[in-house]
């Protein structure tokens, strides 16, 4: 794959498709789940069963994403995603009765699904070989940074105009800044063998690579993690809100989100062809140590070290996976491989914020809740190890 020079409007661009992707997608229903909570008094397992809805559709839209890319192209993709995500967040800003929720929730999760790790690692996977896991990290921080401003942004215009002109002021700032990036970066064609890692032309079926133990061991661990984090997240600022204020516990998710930017430079400086797992599962019991803090513990300190310790593995979930398929997988089937991988995990921790919140509800803590996170996010340790890794083929 030829590479003269590090790509940096690819980099740049899929940095702000995941800064907006996230901060709409990801985070922002966090913040929506409290608003709608403490604003309407709908229960918190109505508002986590849309949540759950979002993700659920976006995940059957990542698992076709490379035929959709090869069909439409991935400019068109990209740019009708923006809109959808737009419409999206000003629909959960206008529903008036709970069961409208749920429709609204099929347009937010177009939005979410052309704009997740999958379509990050899309838009750089064609342009880089040898510096990807430098690219991928790069790109995936636009994830953190966005869960850095966003969150606090969301509470902060909901607070002060009203989440209805919120969600106008955010939507309408992402057109602005993606649209010109669509028409010019992304048009770009990429080498023609690369774009078939992309669209996944070749290689093994879905059906194939669901039965490798490799993809197994990756998918099954990384969902369950995701499961966990997800879930957390989605409750984040409704647990941490009676202790810190919602503004407090807002500011608390900024900085798990700030510790992911400092945990995904430690992973490419230790991270190499041969420890990937190993990483991986670091990765997973380093989270679990920040979870049990959340379970458990009490105070300022324990809270503030449970936000570190789970922010320095948060953004690796995402960045991680398209890293093992790359070292592992041939050429022509890493692109079918990552969208499934996505796709599946989504899928599975499509649940998880309703999940955790009926748990919250029948308990009426969050305790059993995120007992559940933290045992899920051990298993994904030694899960991820029992893979059997493997030098991809350069055929």
């Amino acid at each position: 794959m030829p590479q003269k020079s590090f790509n940096w409007p690819i980099v740049c661009t899929a940095f702000l498709v995941a800064f907006f992707g996230w901060g709409l997608g990801f985070y922002g229903p966090s913040v929506f789940l409290q608003t709608l909570h403490a604003e309407r008094g709908w229960s918190v397992s109505t508002i986590s069963s849309a949540i759950t809805l979002h993700y659920l559709v976006s995940a059957v839209l990542v698992a076709y994403l490379p035929n959709i890319y090869r069909r439409f192209g991935l400019p068109r993709v990209s740019v009708v995603g923006f809109f959808f995500a737009a419409a999206g967040v000003a629909g959960w800003s206008l529903v008036t009765e709970p069961w409208q929720l749920f429709p609204v929730a099929l347009i937010s999760a177009v939005g979410w699904g052309t704009m997740n790790s999958a379509a990050v690692n899309a838009i750089v996977a064609p342009w880089f070989d040898k510096d990807r896991p430098r690219a991928i990290s790069m790109a995936f921080n636009g994830a953190s940074c966005g869960g850095l401003a966003f969150t606090p942004l969301w509470v902060a215009l909901i607070g002060h105009f009203g989440f209805f002109e919120a969600a106008l002021l955010v939507g309408a700032g992402m057109l602005m800044v993606m649209l010109p990036l669509a028409a010019t970066v992304l048009r770009r064609d990429p080498p023609g063998e690369a774009r078939a890692e992309v669209h996944g032309a070749g290689g093994r079926t879905r059906a194939t690579l669901m039965r490798d133990r490799g993809f197994l061991t990756i998918s099954l661990a990384f969902a369950l993690a995701l499961f966990a984090q997800v879930g957390m997240v989605a409750h984040f600022i409704a647990r941490l809100a009676p202790e810190f204020g919602p503004n407090g516990a807002a500011w608390t998710l900024s900085l798990v989100t700030l510790c992911a930017v400092a945990g995904r430079s430690l992973l490419t400086r230790f991270m190499h062809d041969e420890n990937r797992r190993r990483v991986a599962a670091v990765n997973f019991l380093m989270q679990a140590a920040g979870t049990a803090l959340f379970t458990f513990g009490g105070g300022l300190p324990t809270m503030l070290a449970g936000c570190v310790l789970f922010g320095l593995g948060f953004g690796n979930l995402v960045s991680l996976p398209p890293l093992l398929v790359q070292r592992e997988f041939s050429g022509p089937e890493i692109g079918r491989a990552v969208a499934l991988i996505v796709a599946v995990n989504q899928a599975v921790f499509a649940f998880s914020p309703a999940a955790l919140g009926i748990m919250r509800d029948f308990a009426g803590s969050y305790t059993a809740s995120f007992a559940v996170a933290t045992t899920l996010q051990l298993l994904a340790a030694a899960i991820v190890l029992l893979g059997r890794p493997r030098v991809r083929s350069r055929a």
